[in-house]
C-alpha cells in the first residue's frame, strides 16, 4: 500500500507523538506474538499469518497496518504483508535481532513508571522506589522474574552485537591481561581473548549474572583456561589486578555509584593501568532519539543518566583518570581511553 511522502503538519505530528505509546505497544505485541518469526521471505495473507501465530485475522491486520506506517512490515497492494529491514530485526534468529531490546523497553513496569516522569523531573529521583517499595534491580529479580529474564536477554543481545566491534577498535597488543568490569556474560572479554591468544582475562559482575557467563568462558569452554570469573559488585570492590580495565555501559547510575566504581578501578589497577570506558552518549547524533529516551528511562528506574561527552569527561577526570583518546566504536557507542596517572 502506498502512502504519501509529504511530511505531516506540526499539529498532526504532535498528535502522532502523543500516541507514541501505541507504536511501542504494537512493537511489543508483534514481538510477543512472534509475527516476524512466522513471516517468511514471501509475503503472506493476514489470515495465513494469523493462523500461524494463533490470533484473530482482523485485529492482526490492524496491528500490522499500524506498524507498517512506521516501516515495520509493509502492506502490499494485494493486502498481503511482507518484511522490511526493520521488521526482520524483530525475528529472534536475525543476527542483529532487536526483539529482546524491544521487549525490554516496553516491559510492564515501564507503563507504570512513564506517567510519573513529571515527578522524576521535579525531584531528580527515581520513581520505582515509591512504586514498588524497593530498589529497581531488587524489584526486578524478586518480583518480576520474567522482566529480569527479558533484561538479561536484551543485554546479552546488545553485548554480543557490540563485542566484536569493541575488540576490533581496541589495540591491546602491549597488554598481558584485561578485566571486563560489570561485563555481564563476558562477550567483550571473550572477543578480546580470541583476538589476543596469549592474553589472560577476568570477568567481574554480580553472582547471578556471571553464573550464566558465555559458554566460551566457563569450564570446558574454549577460553576457560585463560579467564577468571569473579562474582562481585564493582561499586563495592574490585579484587582484580589487570593491565587494562573495560567498563562498558555501566556508568549510568547515580553520581555517587559511578564515582565509587571508578575509584575502585583506579585502586585495583594502580599507576599506569589503562581504563577504557564505553558508553552511549546523548550528544551522539546518530542515536539521539534512542539514547535520550534511555536517559529518561534511567531517571525513572535507577535515578541514573546517560552522558554527554562533556559530562563523561568531567566524571573521568574528577575520578583522577587522564583521557588519552575518545573514539567512536560504532554509530551508537564511544570509547574513552584513559590511563591511571603515576
Amino acid at each position: 500500500m502506498t502512502t504519501s511522502s509529504t511530511a505531516p503538519p506540526p499539529s498532526m505530528r504532535l498528535r502522532e507523538l502523543a500516541f507514541g505509546a501505541a507504536c511501542a505497544a504494537a512493537l511489543r505485541a508483534a514481538a510477543r506474538l512472534g509475527v516476524a518469526d512466522a513471516l517468511g521471505d514471501s509475503p503472506m495473507a493476514v489470515a495465513d499469518l494469523a493462523a500461524a501465530v494463533k490470533t484473530e485475522p482482523k485485529p492482526l491486520g490492524r496491528l500490522l497496518r499500524a506498524l507498517s506506517c512506521y516501516g515495520v512490515f509493509t502492506e502490499r497492494e494485494d493486502g498481503t504483508f511482507a518484511h522490511t529491514d526493520m521488521s526482520r530485526l524483530l525475528r529472534e534468529d536475525d543476527p542483529n535481532s532487536l526483539r529482546y531490546i524491544s521487549l525490554w523497553c516496553t516491559e510492564p513496569w515501564t507503563w507504570d513508571a512513564w506517567p510519573r516522569l513529571d515527578e522524576a523531573v521535579r525531584t531528580g529521583k527515581n520513581v520505582v522506589q515509591d512504586l514498588y517499595g524497593k530498589e529497581f534491580f531488587e524489584y526486578l529479580n524478586e518480583d518480576a522474574p520474567e522482566s529480569a529474564d527479558v533484561f538479561n536477554r536484551a543485554m546479552t543481545t546488545s553485548s554480543k552485537q557490540s563485542a566484536r566491534e569493541v575488540a576490533e577498535l581496541l589495540d591491546l597488543s602491549g597488554a598481558k591481561s584485561v578485566a571486563d568490569i560489570g561485563g555481564g556474560q563476558g562477550h567483550v572479554v571473550a572477543s578480546l581473548l580470541e583476538k589476543y591468544p596469549s592474553m589472560q582475562g577476568t570477568l567481574l559482575d554480580l553472582p547471578r549474572v556471571v553464573e550464566n557467563a558465555d559458554p566460551r568462558l566457563r569450564p570446558g569452554g574454549a577460553l576457560a583456561d585463560r579467564v577468571s570469573i569473579v562474582p562481585g559488585d564493582c561499586r563495592a570492590a574490585i579484587p582484580v589486578r589487570a593491565d587494562v580495565y573495560i567498563i562498558k555501559n555501566i556508568l549510568e547510575w547515580d553520581d555517587e555509584s559511578t564515582a565509587r566504581c571508578l575509584r575502585n578501578v583506579i585502586e585495583a589497577g594502580g599507576p599506569k593501568a589503562r581504563v577504557v570506558v564505553i558508553e552511549n552518549l546523548v550528544d551522539d547524533t546518530p542515536s539521539m532519539r534512542f539514547s535520550t529516551a534511555m536517559d529518561l528511562l534511567l531517571l525513572l528506574n535507577v535515578g541514573g543518566a546517560k552522558h554527554t561527552t562533556d559530562s563523561m569527561v568531567s566524571r573521568l577526570t574528577a575520578a583522577g583518570l587522564v583521557i588519552d583518546d575518545i573514539s567512536p566504536v560504532n554509530p551508537y557507542l564511544h570509547a574513552f581511553d584513559c590511563t591511571v596517572p603515576g
